[in-house]
């Protein structure tokens, strides 16, 4: 495998456009991360678009349509919350593997006030459903329970979790791309309405509208389109391992754990030597459990690491200073390509107020259940 780079990338500001298609919204992205990259449509040698809710619709082919449609080979990707940050792998892996030399990657979704989501996307037999049965698997249920074991693990309390969600808002301000930009205090969070325990509404990400793209291309061909290329030091996907069937208890970790693994390995560092990092902070117990599941401190130890700003921004190890899913928004299809957005911008120094100073290298990581995980390690 050769090196490959990020040499440009673009997002729109997430939120609600029920004026627009998916289509505009997510060549409004590609044209965006075209002009960063100082490149153009007949540059690139392939696209891979990553949508979930518009994948049996030729979505990538009616996305080139709007913004001119080149012949090129297009690959459409749904892999649930992980649907974006797979089809940007999978544009890693064809310049990587040398079958191309530059390729696009494009995270789309329009879902407006969708409501309450569910794992899997339905397609069992309802006789053999154990939803209100055996527990729920409506994903403020799942993320909920998943708090609350580490709640019955290791002491973690609601006012730990809560002040994932009141740093996360804070560092949105500075973030224009993001869903909402309003700071809330402690007290806001915990007497906010309960959605699933412990979970109360500021710590459940929105659901919204939004898109995102990155140009990648070889080591070799970045230098003829920038002087900042961001190197792809590992891109892992990995799915749940074999266990026993727990209906009442999802397993949320260990896909994450491989992942870091893998990717730590492939990259060859520790997680010591992040600057920063994009998690999937779907619900506010979901950062806590990655801060663990990532290696950042170890078992039972991420409660005492939000009471300490670690993980704000000026803190030991920054983490979603964008705001993260609870803020910037979560339309899930754009999400895994916007949080690699994000890492570019740090490590090019271009994220404004919200900047990691110094930053070298940075980590993006998503979860989609059912389950799919995917690690991108960037570094400049």
């Amino acid at each position: 495998m050769r090196d490959v780079a990020v040499i440009g990338v673009g997002m729109i500001k997430f939120g609600r456009y029920p004026e627009k298609t998916v289509p505009e919204l997510a060549a409004q992205a590609i044209l965006l991360a075209l002009k960063d990259a100082g490149a153009t449509m007949k540059d690139i040698e392939l696209m891979t678009s990553g949508n979930l809710y518009q994948s049996n619709a030729m979505i990538g082919q009616r996305i080139l349509q709007v913004i001119g449609q080149t012949g090129i080979p297009i690959i459409n990707v749904a892999n649930a919350c992980a649907t974006g940050s797979t089809a940007f792998r999978e544009a890693y892996m064809s310049v990587a593997s040398g079958a191309y030399d530059m390729a696009l990657a494009v995270g789309s979704e329009q879902m407006g006030k969708m409501g309450l989501l569910g794992g899997g996307g339905g397609g069992g037999d309802p006789a053999y459903s154990t939803e209100g049965v055996l527990g729920s698997g409506l994903m403020p249920a799942v993320f909920g329970m998943a708090g609350v074991e580490h709640m019955r693990k290791y002491g973690t309390t609601q006012e730990q979790f809560a002040k994932v969600s009141v740093k996360n808002h804070k560092h949105s301000m500075h973030n224009p791309y993001s869903q909402y930009q309003t700071e809330v205090g402690l007290e806001d969070v915990l007497n906010a309405r309960v959605v699933s325990w412990p979970n109360t509404l500021y710590m459940c990400c929105p659901t919204g509208d939004g898109a995102a793209a990155a140009i990648v291309c070889s080591m070799d061909k970045a230098r003829q389109f920038t002087t900042k290329p961001i190197r792809i030091a590992a891109s892992v996907l990995t799915s749940d391992p074999w266990t026993q069937r727990d209906l009442t208890m999802p397993d949320i970790n260990t896909l994450t754990r491989n992942a870091a693994k893998e990717a730590y390995e492939k990259a060859g560092i520790t997680p010591e030597d992040l600057d920063l990092i994009e998690l999937h902070d779907c619900f506010a117990t979901a950062e806590i459990l990655h801060y663990e599941n990532l290696g950042i401190c170890g078992e039972g130890e991420a409660g005492r690491m939000i009471d300490e700003g670690a993980t704000t921004v000026g803190g030991k190890i920054p983490v979603n200073a964008s705001g993260g899913l609870l803020s910037k928004g979560h339309p899930l299809g754009a999400t895994g390509v916007a949080n690699v957005c994000e890492v570019v911008w740090h490590l090019r120094g271009e994220a404004g107020n919200r900047q990691v100073e110094g930053a070298k290298v940075g980590l993006a990581h998503v979860i989609g259940l059912g389950s799919a995980c995917t690690i991108q390690v960037l570094e400049k």
